[in-house]
């Protein structure tokens, strides 16, 4: 099942993509974190498109299916082929490094290529959704809390990535972190390891890898998390992008305004998104 967040009319709600039709009710859920492995829930939506009575989706606007997480993860050099390209050596041990839940848009929305710098990247990757609160979760065991997958880019600005270790500030700006364009449920994805991932700049193929070249994987990294913290329901990992980014381009292969970044991953979708500059905005 694709789970979804929309807006119809002025209204916001979560649901379910069933057969190009939303179907939603808010006495089901009005938050995503109410379906993640919520069997009930799922049930009922699924009820819902039997009356056949859903919203065309092309009359609703498509909305990243994770507001807000509370915990927005990625991780470096987790593809063979990127660190190939980046002639550094293979982790013993997983680089994570956090995105601020600020960073989140959805489909179809900008990216802006911040005032500070030109250095725009992009970073096409599958995401995984966590669905249950859990902790010390092996990975044999992991498959049980994770929700469903996702499409992320792992927007990045090169120089202020490098400006403090943790990554952190370089991979935060406002709008460097599309999602969508929606959540598969876990069920429809029994191999998430084995899925063809590509990442267009315009017309160009910039990408083009699979994520049986992950070298922590979804369970892994479920395991190596959860030993850390508490793991929550709408909590979104991204797994980390192959090789073809803009940096490792000769020339440079940044992103500029009007271009368009779209990302594919078999069995998920397509997640696009427009470049713009940075508009003048002062919030204080």
């Amino acid at each position: 099942m694709k789970l979804i967040r929309f807006e119809h009319q002025g209204t916001q709600g979560v649901g379910a993509l069933i057969n190009n039709k939303v179907y939603s009710d808010p006495k089901i859920a009005t938050q995503m974190e109410q379906l993640l492995c919520n069997t009930q829930a799922l049930n009922q939506l699924s009820e819902l498109s039997d009356e056949d009575n859903g919203i065309p989706v092309d009359e609703v606007t498509l909305l990243a299916p994770i507001a807000a997480p509370e915990k927005y993860l990625g991780v470096g050099l987790n593809y063979a082929d990127h660190i190939e390209e980046t002639g550094l050596e293979k982790p013993d041990f997983p680089a994570i490094f956090n995105k601020q839940s600020s960073c989140v848009v959805g489909p179809n929305e900008a990216i802006h290529r911040p005032k500070v710098s030109e250095k725009l990247d992009y970073e096409g990757e599958l995401a995984f959704v966590i669905g249950k609160t859990c902790r010390h979760v092996p990975a044999s065991e992991a498959h049980k809390v994770i929700a469903g997958y996702t499409i992320v880019n792992d927007v990045s600005v090169r120089d202020w990535q490098i400006k403090a270790p943790t990554w952190t500030l370089g991979k935060s700006f406002d709008t460097h972190g599309p999602m969508g364009p929606w959540i598969v449920t876990e069920d429809e994805i029994p191999d998430p390891h084995a899925l063809e991932l590509k990442t267009w700049v315009n017309d160009e193929l910039r990408q083009h890898s699979n994520t049986k070249h992950l070298i922590f994987d979804c369970y892994q990294l479920v395991e190596t998390l959860s030993t850390v913290c508490t793991l929550k329901p709408g909590d979104v990992i991204a797994t980390g992008t192959c090789s073809g980014v803009g940096v490792k381009m000769k020339p440079r292969g940044y992103m500029k305004p009007g271009d368009t970044v779209t990302i594919e991953i078999e069995a998920i979708g397509r997640l696009s998104n427009p470049v713009i500059e940075e508009p003048d905005t002062t919030l204080y």
